[in-house]
């Protein structure tokens, strides 16, 4: 039987979560979570395009075979208390999959878990959101992923039999390095932007100037890339906004639900992470130097500094 992990029930974690559930019944589906926010999983369960799922919650502490699978969907800054919250979910068979933002989480993982198989990897299309009322999403996207070494091909097509029965579309990438550089530049872009100004997709989907902010912030991840020997152009800009035209317009990106509620956001993951690029390779990055502080600021603002 396959045994699948999956801590962070965020909008996309959620929204995997219950599409494997659905795909894969006869899979054992553990969903990790400690204290209160644990018990409110299994008194409440988890609601997903208007339907209440009660999925089987396991405690960290508990002591379980390692999992086949593991996905991580947790906030970058949650990573690290992630990583001990697995530590009985992953063993030398176990593939972590990271459907992280940024571009370093899977160098974390792999240091954490240097006997698991940790691809790169990227969820690309989701529109997933979280209200009060549950998760909803208009699409699931898919999944990109490959090998971080010559050596893993095995690995590679096991994760892709995994995700197929699973029900999760994914696509296997000969050059993943690049492919987690333009999910970066997605992100830097819209989400936040759309943060910045608590926006859903519809501010960005037309002329104006939040998409002109937003590709502005995209043309540096694009310098910054060069520098750093991913070859990344205009045209990749251009390729993400035609997936943004099929995204639902009233959803909402994973950062601006974080600025609606007031909670910390990932600009270190972004624009952080841009600037500092920008600094070590002599490019400059005025636009994301300033999201960058527009969203510290905000975190002060809001006491989650």
């Amino acid at each position: 039987m396959t045994v699948i992990s999956v801590i962070g029930l965020g909008a996309v974690g959620a929204s995997y979560a219950v599409r494997i559930a659905e795909a894969q019944p006869d899979a054992e589906l553990r969903v990790v979570a400690a204290g209160e926010r644990g018990e409110r999983l299994r008194s409440e369960g988890v609601v997903v395009n208007g339907l209440r799922h009660d999925l089987s919650v396991v405690d960290p502490s508990v002591r379980v075979p390692p999992a086949d699978l593991v996905v991580v969907a947790v906030t970058c800054h949650h990573l690290q208390a992630a990583i001990k919250e697995l530590a009985h979910h992953v063993g030398p068979d176990t593939i972590v999959l990271s459907l992280l933002n940024g571009i370093t989480s899977e160098e974390q993982l792999s240091e954490a878990f240097p006997e698991a198989y940790v691809p790169l990897a990227v969820a690309v299309g989701i529109d997933a959101v979280r209200d009060v009322e549950g998760v909803h999403y208009s699409t699931l996207g898919w999944v990109e992923f490959g090998d971080p070494g010559p050596d893993r091909g095995d690995d590679a097509t096991r994760l892709a039999s995994l995700l197929e029965a699973a029900g999760l579309p994914y696509v296997l990438q000969a050059d993943m390095r690049r492919a987690l550089w333009w999910k970066f530049l997605v992100n830097v872009g819209v989400n936040q932007v759309s943060a910045l100004l608590e926006a859903p997709y519809a501010l960005v989907q037309q002329p104006g100037p939040a998409r002109d902010l937003m590709v502005a912030a995209q043309r540096e991840v694009v310098a910054v890339a060069r520098a750093s020997g991913v070859d990344l152009a205009e045209a990749d800009i251009d390729r993400f906004l035609g997936v943004l035209e099929t995204l639902g317009p009233g959803n909402y990106t994973s950062m601006a639900q974080d600025a609606l509620a007031h909670r910390r956001t990932e600009v270190d993951q972004f624009a952080g992470q841009v600037v500092e690029l920008g600094h070590r390779h002599d490019v400059p990055t005025p636009v994301n130097d300033v999201l960058l502080q527009a969203f510290l600021a905000k975190h002060q603002l809001w006491g989650v500094a």
